[in-house]
């Protein structure tokens, strides 16, 4: 009985810690945010469209290889190098279509759609 009562604490206690605030940072007015993970060297989802003011954070969820998230054709220089378990994150304020190419990996390409 005992066992069941602390499970269910545990079960409570997470959702207070990963639900709660992201439902109250989207009822604050916050901008939202979408994920896109690195794996096998692939950028997932490749092709994302999201609203304007959306913040984007790619999740590096390789075992070992870093990565870089480049916008190159906007004329930027390579971003640093992010590792395992590490992330990028960048705003899209302004509408457009925005490719984007790991450095190191160039046949890694991934496009950001913002209307």
């Amino acid at each position: 009985m005992k066992l069941h009562i602390y499970l269910l604490q545990v079960a409570i206690a997470a959702l207070m810690i990963i639900v709660f605030p992201i439902y109250f940072a989207n009822s604050a007015g916050l901008p939202p945010v979408v994920t896109i993970d690195i794996q096998k060297f692939k950028f997932i989802p490749q092709e994302v469209t999201v609203k304007a003011g959306t913040k984007i954070i790619w999740v590096n969820k390789e075992k070992r290889q870093y990565h870089s998230v480049w916008f190159e054709q906007l004329g930027e220089p390579e971003p640093e190098y992010f590792f395992p378990d590490e992330t990028y994150e960048r705003n899209f304020d302004t509408p457009g279509t925005f490719p984007y190419r790991c450095g190191p990996h160039p046949k890694m390409t991934g496009v950001v759609h913002v209307k």
